[in-house]
């Protein structure tokens, strides 16, 4: 099971009910961060899954309102009793960014670990297999998509037939290989066809790209930017290199999701869901995200 949570939802200026760009993503008790804008660290207590976990941050690009946080992140981090080293990745300039918000939060009581990426890395964090794309803003930018993979079932009817002793059964279902009547049996020679996990595809501050419906090609939820409401805006959407509602529907319509939330909403947006219908009539299954709002990827065999 993967969840996530918007802990804000706001582009360029916070609002007093919308923070700026985090998403906060949690597998297994395990956690990391999309972004970190103003306003992250107060929507972490407020969603009450802590600091302690947060193995690492993936940022998407380096205008303030997706990075700002990070002194203030960081700085909670230490006060919760981490140890561990601390992962941050981000395109190329990484470095120069985070030595120089840290300028106010110098001294931690863990180490950092800057990781630069270019577009196509691959990498793996908390459990699931990252991939990111370019995308198209007025800087370097990238989407990432996050997926969880599910390990093949225990199948009873080959340990038999290996003659496998019950007892050792649990040792193949923990992934360790066992000795039985003098052969070596490894846990793929006891499992059954390999079972489908959950994808999420995240992808802000953009022009709508063919790579984003590639990438996110069948995936169980696409969180896209939604920054501006209708064709109004059009000429700020391609001054700005961002994308309108109806946009982003479109990809998700082309990707053949499950669903779609939009997000990171211009401050001249008071209320999202008066322009939700234009993204409806494209993809139906599209929401307006909020701050703190929840949402949890299940594997198939176990939605309800």
């Amino acid at each position: 099971m993967l969840e996530c949570c918007t802990l804000g939802t706001g582009g360029a200026l916070p609002l007093p009910d919308r923070a700026l760009a985090s998403l906060y993503v949690r597998v297994n008790g395990k956690a990391l961060l999309i972004d970190c804008g103003e306003g992250t660290q107060i929507g972490i207590r407020r969603l009450g899954w802590g600091f302690r976990c947060i193995d690492g941050l993936l940022i998407t690009h380096y205008h303030g309102d997706h990075c700002g946080g990070l002194p203030g992140l960081l700085l909670s981090l230490g006060k919760s009793g981490r140890e561990e080293p601390f992962h941050i990745y981000g395109p190329t300039g990484l470095r120069r960014i985070v030595d120089g918000l840290r300028v106010i939060a110098p001294q931690l009581p863990f180490p950092v670990q800057l990781h630069e990426l270019e577009p196509g890395d691959e990498f793996s964090l908390i459990g699931l297999e990252i991939a990111c794309f370019p995308l198209d803003h007025s800087i370097p930018c990238l989407g990432f998509r996050l997926h969880l993979p599910r390990k093949a079932a225990f199948d009873p009817q080959k340990a038999r037939a290996l003659s496998v002793p019950l007892p050792l059964w649990k040792e193949l279902q923990q992934g360790r290989a066992v000795e039985a009547e003098g052969r070596l049996i490894r846990p793929e020679d006891v499992t059954g066809a390999p079972r489908q996990g959950v994808t999420l595809l995240y992808a802000t501050d953009t022009r709508p790209v063919p790579v984003i419906a590639e990438t996110g090609a069948e995936a169980d939820l696409m969180i896209l930017e939604g920054m501006y409401g209708s064709d109004s805006k059009r000429a700020q959407a391609l001054k700005n290199r961002h994308m309108i509602f109806h946009e982003a529907a479109a990809l998700a319509r082309e990707a053949r999701a499950k669903s779609l939330v939009l997000t990171h909403f211009s401050n001249c947006i008071d209320d999202p869901l008066e322009y939700l219908p234009l993204a409806q009539e494209i993809f139906p299954d599209t929401l307006c995200a909020a701050d703190g709002q929840c949402f949890t990827l299940q594997y198939p065999e176990r939605k309800r």
